[in-house]
Formats: structure tokens, sequence, C-alpha cells
């Protein structure tokens, strides 16, 4: 982990990477290097940046400049070391899991984690040997409980996705820390602008690089950040592996993140209002955002979110399922998608959405109600955001 520098998180935003390194023939602008492998004219120097002991590149599969900026960008603004990128943000989770864990290995997280993660946990881990333990966000108690057994990793989702439940990332790392676990955050839904996991304990932060980092759902990535020991172990994996970001998406997401904290601030402000809005209405059961005082862990994610509380938030329907068939194809400045973090407001149940992958059954389990919708916030003005929620109320009231 490094520590906090002076300058701004849109300056960082905007620079880092794209200085460190020389640009083709004086460009201001990253280039796309769509070049498979790079050429060099004597064995001697071939070798020594094949063996890492010069700078360089060898093989896209491994590295590339285009993607090697886009990592820089997403290391300095999570205070990190290293950072390493995917094809996805799956490829990020899976890779780091697979790094990390063998047969025998526990891991302790949480119930409600995103759909695919909790795929994993259930379906793909257990075969390997290896014990997952699934608590209560929110259980202290519990989670506390579990970790102090003894586990290889701590993996946790803050916010978590649908949900938009909050964990407190600095307690869970002090217990995970007693037993020598590797703590894990996927920082997804908060942005390095709002919370940075590495500073609150986590040894591992990492994003599916096609939400709020891309900021425009015209890219696939996913990125993890820590110190350069664990990054490496990571790294090796995943250029084994293959699951790599292509140049193209690499510099899509590194055009994105130039407006990201301008993004973000917007979307902070407008889930916000929209939240306080949702919350007086009569037809909404419940709203989850942790920027509502009503929110159970308020009080945590004032503490550990820096700038705000994130565009994510999700609310149920009077009505269940059958109502959201109705009221959210009558939103006119949303997409129906799967996608989130994007500029423009993007909605769905999580049986379309986050929890595909899951049965009725397990979404329960999780506590993911059939008529939750999940709302990503996006740049538009948030008065026409609010008058179009309303008028799509009007056909289920």
């Amino acid at each position: 982990m490094l520590e906090k520098k002076q300058i701004g998180q849109s300056t960082q935003s905007i620079w880092s990477g794209e200085q460190e390194h020389e640009l083709y023939e004086r460009s201001t602008q990253v280039p796309v290097v769509h070049s498979v492998s790079f050429g060099y004219k004597d064995i001697e120097t071939w070798h020594k940046v094949a063996l890492e002991e010069a700078e360089g590149h060898i093989y896209s599969r491994n590295t590339n400049p285009t993607v090697r900026a886009f990592e820089d960008k997403v290391k300095e603004l999570e205070f990190a070391e290293a950072a390493t990128s995917f094809a996805s943000g799956m490829a990020a989770i899976s890779n780091t899991l697979a790094t990390f864990l063998k047969p025998g290995d526990r891991v302790v997280s949480i119930k409600d984690s995103y759909g695919g993660t909790n795929v994993i946990f259930n379906e793909f881990l257990p075969p390997l040997n290896i014990e997952v333990s699934l608590c209560e966000t929110g259980d202290y108690e519990q989670l506390e409980s579990e970790i102090a057994k003894g586990c290889t990793l701590l993996y946790l989702e803050t916010p978590t996705n649908p949900t938009i439940k909050i964990t407190d990332i600095k307690r869970l790392s002090l217990a995970a820390k007693k037993v020598g676990a590797l703590v894990v955050v996927d920082n997804t839904f908060a942005t390095p602008i709002n919370q940075n996991p590495l500073l609150l304990g986590a040894d591992i932060t990492l994003h599916s690089a096609s939400k709020y980092l891309g900021g425009h759902a015209d890219a696939l990535g996913g990125v993890i950040c820590g110190n350069k020991d664990l990054v490496k172990k990571v790294y090796h994996y995943r250029e084994i592996n293959g699951a790599t970001l292509a140049p193209m998406d690499a510099y899509s997401l590194i055009r994105g993140m130039k407006t990201l904290k301008l993004r973000v601030e917007r979307q902070n402000k407008s889930a916000l209002k929209i939240a306080e809005y949702l919350e007086q209405h009569p037809l909404v059961e419940q709203v989850n955002y942790p920027g509502l005082e009503s929110h159970p862990s308020h009080d945590i994610a004032k503490k550990q979110m820096n700038n705000g509380y994130g565009g994510m938030l999700s609310f149920s329907v009077k009505g269940g399922l059958e109502a959201i068939k109705v009221f959210l194809p009558k939103l006119k400045y949303a997409h129906m998608a799967a996608n989130l973090g994007c500029v423009e407001t993007v909605v769905g149940p999580p049986l379309t959405t986050s929890h595909v992958e899951c049965s009725a059954e397990e979404r329960m389990a999780a506590g993911i109600p059939e008529g939750l919708v999940r709302y990503s916030t996006g740049i538009e003005d948030v008065e026409d955001l609010i008058e179009d929620l309303n008028q799509a109320f009007a056909y289920i009231s």
C-alpha cells in the first residue's frame, strides 16, 4: 500500500499511467497498440525483457503498452504498488481466487455477494475440496467467529450487489490478520473515488472495470490492485491461463477514467436525491442506499466511504415481480439491461442481472426479493430521473 498522495483524484484519473512511459511520436493520448508481439534487434535485450530484468514487452497475452497504462492509472487511484488486468470482472475474481486457494483451504465470505461470485463459492470451490463459509452480511459476531476458526482468504464486497449492504472493511481485516488470512475486497460499486480498501487493511482490491471505471458500457475488463508480490502471483496465473485484457478495451477504459471523478460525484449526489424520493413514495416498500440515515450501516459507510455513497441503489416495489414487470418498461430514461455504472441510468431485477445464474430459492436465501429493482444512477439531470420514476409508478398505482 502506498501513502496517500497530495494531487487530487481528477488529476490522478487523467494523468496517471500517461507520464511514466514515453508515448508514440509525442502523442498526447495513449495509443492503442494492437501488436500481438514485440520485436528485438538482439537476443541479449530480448532475453532480459523476457526475464523481467529490463523494461519492455514480449507478447500481448502477458503485457502490452496500452494495457499497462490502464493498470497504472487504477493502481495510483487505489494507492497500490501494482495492478494487473483481465478480460472481465469475473476473470479478475476467478483468477485471484484460483491463485491463492488450493485443496484443503477455507474461505470466509458473505451470502449476498454478486451472483457470479456466489456461483464460484457454491459450485466451483467445494468440488476442489475448498471449504466456503458464507455468513450473513453485517453479522459481525458470525463473521468474526468463522474467521477465528481459521481461513486462508476473507472475501468481501461492499456495497453489495444488489442489496447495497455495507461491511466494515477495517474491522474484518483486523480479524483476518489475526489468523493470517488474505483479505480481498470487490470495490466495483464504491469505485476508488469513494472508497480505498487497501487503506482500510485489505490486501487486494478488485474491480469489474466494465462498470464505473470505463463508465460508458463499451468495454469489458477487470483489474486487481495490491502489493507487488501478491499482484505478481495473480499476474502469473493470468498470463498462463490467458484471461487477457484487449488493448482496444484498455484504451476505452483509459478514456472513460478521465472523467471518473466527475461522473461519480454527480452519480453520488443524484442517487441520494433519488433514494430520498423513493423512501417517501407509497408504492415503495424498502430503499437500500447507504447515504440514507435509515440504512442500517449508514454510520459504517460514512466512516469508510470518503466522498459519497455511490450511484447504486435498490428498492422493493409493492406488488413484487408482477408490479415491476409493468413498472420498468415504462421508464423513459433508463435502459433495462445487465450493465451498471455507466453514464446512462440502467435498471433491472436481480433475476435478469446480478443473480441470473441463481435460482429463486438461492436469491431468497441471499435476502434478495423477486420484486427488487437494481437502479444504477446515470449522469442525466436528476429532476428528469425523478419525474421519470414518478410517471412510471402511475402505471401500477
